[in-house]
């Protein structure tokens, strides 16, 4: 298995690195040599984590206690990581915890979601992505998902939020494909984590292993722009084709089994 450390850095930043897919990408970055800072807003889930990766490899794990919510949060986490080579960041925190219709949900609710899927992205792609640049090495992964690739029914602000994310990694990539820096957006649909648990009982729905989704971009992070985890095609465009975009609407908003 590739050394991580010494393709892009010896350290790497999780943003929502406490369970589900952020635990599992912790757990596959440390088994690649890498040392790590897991950020979440519970304490006690990132200790659990922190202390699951040092049991099994040699490395080390900083955990950073912040609602990636906050104004201040991606400077916060940039000041006490002052002391680190940040050679990787995935941003994989933003799930909507709350299957509702717009009107349903209170306007600080959306301004929120906005706040950890949009600007905080942004801003940690920002700070972290630019002495990356600057070495020419780094990487950087910013999970969305496949409610971007339409609007729909009960995910409104939500896919906004992700279709955002997915062409922002799309112009990092762009603007940076030749400087050394690695950058993927990973589209996913339904996985297997308690995030999804918590808002939604999936019944029989097929749903994707959080371990898989991160050795398959762990392994593909040089592939991008876009890895379709799950996909026949990863690289390839959206599912709905050549749907015309009402179509693409009505499909996206069908009741889901």
């Amino acid at each position: 298995m590739t050394d991580f450390s010494r393709s892009y850095g010896s350290w790497a930043v999780i943003a929502g690195g406490s369970d589900g897919v952020g635990a599992a990408f912790a757990h596959g970055l440390a088994a690649r040599g890498m040392n790590l800072v897991l950020v979440a807003r519970r304490a006690a889930v990132l200790d659990e984590c922190a202390a699951a990766v040092t049991s099994e490899y040699p490395v080390q794990v900083r955990t950073v206690t912040l609602d990636l919510a906050g104004d201040t949060a991606i400077a916060d986490l940039e000041r006490a990581t002052a002391d680190l080579e940040i050679g990787m960041l995935v941003y994989n925190a933003g799930a909507d915890t709350r299957s509702a219709e717009f009107l349903e949900r209170t306007l600080d609710d959306h301004r929120s979601l906005v706040h950890r899927n949009c600007i905080s992205v942004l801003e940690a792609a920002y700070r972290f992505g630019g002495p990356m640049v600057a070495r020419g090495r780094g990487a950087v992964v910013l999970i969305t998902s496949g409610a971007a690739w339409a609007g729909g029914r009960t995910l409104s602000s939500y896919g906004a939020t992700k279709a955002f994310d997915l062409v922002l990694g799309e112009g990092l990539w762009a603007e940076w494909r030749d400087t050394g820096v690695h950058v993927l957006s990973l589209v996913l649909g339904a996985t297997d984590t308690p995030s999804l648990h918590r808002t939604m009982d999936p019944g029989d729905r097929a749903l994707a292993d959080p371990h898989d989704v991160a050795e398959q971009a762990l392994d593909h992070l040089a592939d991008g722009p876009t890895w379709i985890y799950g996909s026949e095609n990863p690289t390839g465009g959206s599912p709905f084709g050549s749907l015309d975009r009402r179509s693409a609407v009505l499909a996206m908003s069908a009741p889901r089994h």
